[in-house]
């Protein structure tokens, strides 16, 4: 599959093993507190932690080929499909290891309970814990926490061997217009802190200069078999920063670029950015299946 051989560390919930997937497949209902719907496009929360470098939501269904395209081996696992064939949407966060998460998710679907609870009442990997809103468990070997019902999912995994809770009420607040933004797209996310990552990225691109990008959001869809597009949002502290961003990206956009940042040019060049008040809006190229594997590394690492 195109995009495989790009080594990726961490772009999504990495190292999630066969054995949990099963495990999260069979588990049974379990009393979790009261959680905001990840599906209502106007909750003003998120039920992961703050801090995250990455927050990631997703049509499971709509953004399938996408998620196929992730380089992580465990989703090619028959298990893993299977959930992710039950599941309808999700929202996932990445952390910066001095958190001392690694990635936290939470996803709504349709998840029977059978075997699940004897599972992992007789797996001596897996411990009970208990807190003020329920109970979920822990696994030290795995370095990971779950909770879940018939319809939800939590997931924790984490750097140490200190139990984390899987879920998080009320969670991280959802930047103003985010929702807007996601509308009617299947995989769309937002970046807490892109400034040092816009600096990389333009210092590739031979544009040595600061970027003083508050936020950014971005949507990745389909729009032709194994050819997608994205749409990226930069919010500035002013329509003025807006504006002089948008003239360095015209200037830019006349420089024929190399073939180690041609990836760059096709992102942010290919066509010109649309000022909306503070921010930026830029359309991308039609991308490869590689390119969009390309585009994920940029933005998450």
């Amino acid at each position: 599959m195109a995009g495989k051989n790009i080594k990726s560390e961490i772009i999504f919930p990495v190292r999630l093993c066969v054995t949990l997937w099963l495990i999260v497949f069979l588990v049974s209902c379990q009393t979790t507190p009261h959680i905001p719907d990840i599906l209502l496009e106007e909750a003003q929360f998120a039920p992961l932690e703050s801090g995250g470098s990455v927050y990631v939501f997703a049509n499971a269904r709509q953004a399938r080929p996408i998620i196929d395209l992730l380089p992580i081996e465990e989703l090619n696992d028959r298990q893993a499909r299977q959930i992710l064939e039950r599941t309808d949407f999700f929202t996932a966060a990445l952390f910066p290891p001095a958190s001392g998460r690694r990635f936290q998710l939470a996803a709504r679907g349709n998840y029977p309970s059978t075997r699940g609870f004897f599972a992992l009442n007789t797996n001596r990997h897996w411990k009970r814990q208990r807190f003020a809103g329920g109970s979920y468990w822990y696994s030290e070997a795995n370095r990971l926490s779950l909770m879940m019902t018939s319809t939800q999912v939590f997931i924790t995994s984490f750097y140490n061997n200190i139990p984390a809770e899987p879920v998080t009420v009320p969670g991280t607040r959802i930047p103003e217009g985010f929702h807007e933004f996601r509308r009617g797209y299947p995989f769309s996310c937002w970046l807490e802190n892109p400034a040092p990552i816009f600096a990389r990225i333009l210092s590739d691109a031979g544009l040595p200069i600061r970027f003083p990008v508050q936020q950014l959001f971005f949507n990745l869809y389909p729009v032709e078999r194994e050819r997608y597009e994205a749409i990226i949002r930069m919010q500035f502290e002013n329509a003025l920063q807006a504006r002089g961003m948008a003239a360095i990206f015209n200037l830019a956009s006349g420089f024929t670029p190399n073939e180690s940042n041609s990836i760059i040019a096709s992102i942010f060049f290919s066509n010109p950015p649309v000022q909306n008040g503070s921010s930026l809006d830029i359309r991308t190229a039609v991308l490869s299946e590689t390119d969009i594997t390309r585009l994920l590394y940029l933005f998450m690492f």
